[in-house]
């Protein structure tokens, strides 16, 4: 598969990663060029560098590995460029305080789909800290990390189940897109959990057999 990748920070750094190694056709897009060179270097696997619009435009898939507050504005950049191209957003919304940025308003997916309608927009790869993307692969007490995958088309859906796959993961069919809205604010209530109080937010859920009350 081809990917591009916008953005040339931690994100994009693991997850490329991966995905080279799975053998992947993978583009790092950058504006500054020699951060983008040194990410494709360390990527390996044949991984390029180029400008974000030639990243945008080789990738049948593009990683949008950008801050919130930035992602949509690029998006808009690129929208043609992102025309029928599957786009991930990773991105959390959260703030200060852990407060979540788009209360009340579209969630970060939402906005970068309507930043550039031609583009089939997909969340995933928000709940977790950078470093647990760079493990290889990211099993817990035997058992891989499930990633909750959000979008509307079913062909950008499998794309991304696949490349959930090649990181080691179990994708988690999750809903539309309409839906991207509670991944991000689970992500701010974890966050807040791990970061602001220490807590196991594992914790908070029962057993899938417990899910509708104890077994019978």
């Amino acid at each position: 598969m081809r990917i591009g990748v916008l953005g040339t920070g931690n994100m994009a750094d693991a997850l490329a990663s991966h995905w080279a190694r799975a053998g992947h056709d993978v583009v790092i897009g950058g504006r500054d060029a020699a951060k983008a060179e040194r990410l494709a270097a360390r990527v390996g696997g044949g991984a390029k560098a180029a400008s974000p619009p030639a990243a945008a435009g080789f990738g049948q898939v593009v990683l949008a590995a950008l801050p919130y507050g930035a992602g949509a504005g690029i998006a808009r950049e690129l929208r043609a460029a992102l025309d029928g191209r599957v786009l991930i957003d990773c991105s959390n919304p959260v703030g200060p305080g852990f407060r979540l940025l788009t209360e009340g308003g579209p969630s970060a997916a939402q906005q970068l789909a309507a930043a550039a309608p031609g583009a089939r927009v997909v969340k995933a790869f928000n709940l977790c800290h950078e470093d647990v993307w760079r493990m290889r692969p990211p099993v817990f007490d035997g058992r891989p990390l499930a990633v909750p995958v959000c979008g509307d088309d079913e062909d950008a859906l499998n794309r991304v189940s696949r490349l959930v796959r090649d990181v080691g993961c179990d994708p988690l069919a999750a809903g539309g897109l309409e839906r991207a809205g509670l991944l991000e604010a689970t992500a701010a209530l974890f966050i807040a959990l791990w970061v602001g109080e220490g807590a196991d937010a594992q914790a908070i859920a029962p057993p899938l057999a417990y899910a509708s009350g104890p077994p019978a």
